[in-house]
């Protein structure tokens, strides 16, 4: 494991191979036909959840330190993910014995009924930008249900993953219920999301490793949930309320160093304030400043030096298409050599067929661009591949309203943008940004099948 800060390596984990992939599924499938999870009372896994999330809380501040060196984030983001993880476990362990089944008219002399019982052995892969947040909304979710889970984290940053997964058998999870596999997606994540023994998928992480797992799900016959990235834009209209608008437009390109899925990459201005905004955004990017995860500055690095070359590569490009750069903001002087930093960008006007404007650069870089009324920003809003969060700033309550209803994505906010996990919300996306839902109690419906019977009687 490489500290995205230095470069330096600071820890080891096992290269798991198909061999172990194997026996993780049977490990999770025997602890599924023991019944001793599936089986047992929803409230008594809800407790164990519930026992998850103070052990996590009782350990934040390992916890938190651990998450963010291996990711590379500041200090509080790095607390915040920590906090959100034990939130998800008390969220699902709450609603472990909520989840209910219908009764449905049919026939006098016969009563219908649904039931929600768990797929089986469900098989994730979540990836390194939120690794202790991706893997809780899943495995709360997927254990509240009374699934068994077979989890591969990203290699580039999976140790808080580790390290609440032996949390859980603390809390009182039977061995065999959650197995950890670590090692490559091209070795261990291909063998779990190929395995026959696996009853549903979920993975997070890129559009073209997605349409492989979705591949591996249709030649076993089994469900998958897909959350793929975005590109997703924020809508300032002139009557907008900039003083609480412009600092969570700027978060949310620079939280996490703008490695984040639901980023607000893309920021639409009505033309007429577009001079005005472009002043006040130069001012706030002027003054991030990158360094170290240790010393919770703006930004922290990227995960490593393929991603800090992916983002290099558009900012090349923007330069060679004379794409104006608005401004940047600077690099702590002292950081240390073998880490990944680049500075805040935000550029514009960008044309919004540019590809800076339609693919996802995965860092701190925002693209301004310009609309001449509703019509054109829903326009603009909707011209990319991906549809998975979107922001409407106006003091117009019917066009906030109109325009919410008319952007394709997933989750919309009016003035603001996310949520702080979002822990009760359901989360995923149209087109390109995937399909199913995780979060709030969506999820639990994912991560179940629904079960007819129908009894005749006199």
């Amino acid at each position: 494991m490489h500290c995205p800060s230095d470069g330096a390596v600071f820890a080891s984990i096992p290269r798991c191979d198909g061999g172990d992939v194997g026996r993780a599924v049977v490990a999770a499938r025997r602890a599924l036909e023991r019944e001793d999870w599936a089986r047992m009372p929803a409230a008594e896994r809800g407790a164990i959840l519930s026992r998850l999330a103070a052990l996590i809380r009782d350990n934040l501040e390992s916890l938190s330190a651990l998450e963010s060196r291996d990711t590379g984030k500041p200090l509080r983001q790095g607390r915040a993910d920590i906090v959100n993880a034990a939130r998800y476990f008390e969220f699902y362990g709450g609603a472990a014995d909520k989840v209910a089944g219908e009764t449905l008219p049919l026939q006098p002399e016969a009563l219908a009924l649904t039931l929600r019982e768990p797929h089986g052995v469900v098989g994730s892969v979540v990836p390194w930008n939120y690794p202790a947040q991706i893997m809780a909304r899943v495995a709360g979710a997927a254990l509240a249900m009374g699934n068994t889970l077979v989890m591969k984290p990203a290699e580039d940053a999976c140790l808080s993953v580790l390290a609440i997964a032996g949390l859980a058998l603390d809390a009182g999870l039977p061995a065999g219920v959650w197995n950890v596999v670590t090692g490559y997606g091209e070795e261990a994540g291909a063998a779990l999301a190929d395995h026959p023994g696996v009853d549903f998928l979920t993975f997070t992480g890129s559009p073209e490793v997605g349409t492989a797992i979705q591949s591996a799900a249709a030649r076993n016959h089994i469900g998958c949930t897909l959350e793929l990235g975005g590109k997703s834009p924020q809508l300032l209209f002139a009557d907008a309320d900039l003083e609480a608008a412009l600092p969570v437009i700027v978060n949310a390109i620079v939280q996490n160093c703008g490695q984040t899925c639901s980023a607000g990459s893309r920021l639409l201005v009505e033309a007429s304030i577009l001079p005005e905004i472009a002043g006040l955004l130069r001012q706030r990017f002027r003054a991030l400043v990158a360094g170290p995860h240790d010393r919770d500055l703006d930004l922290g690095p990227l995960i490593n030096e393929a991603q800090m070359r992916r983002v290099d590569a558009f900012v090349r490009e923007a330069e060679t298409a004379a794409i104006p750069l608005i401004a940047e903001g600077s690099i702590a002087p002292d950081c240390p050599p073998g880490g990944y930093y680049v500075p805040a960008r935000i550029y514009g006007p960008v044309p919004a067929s540019a590809r800076l404007a339609q693919e996802e650069v995965f860092g701190p870089v925002l693209a301004v661009i310009p609309f001449a009324d509703e019509a054109e920003a829903v326009a603009i809003a909707n011209g990319t591949d991906y549809g998975l969060v979107a922001g409407v700033w106006t003091r117009d309550s019917a066009r906030a309203l109109r325009v919410a209803r008319k952007v394709r994505a997933g989750q919309v906010f009016v003035n603001g943008y996310g949520a702080g996990g979002g822990v009760e919300l359901p989360f995923g996306g149209f087109k390109k940004s995937g399909h199913g839902r995780e979060k709030g109690f969506e999820a639990l419906r994912e991560f179940s099948a629904l079960k007819t019977i129908v009894i005749r009687h006199d």
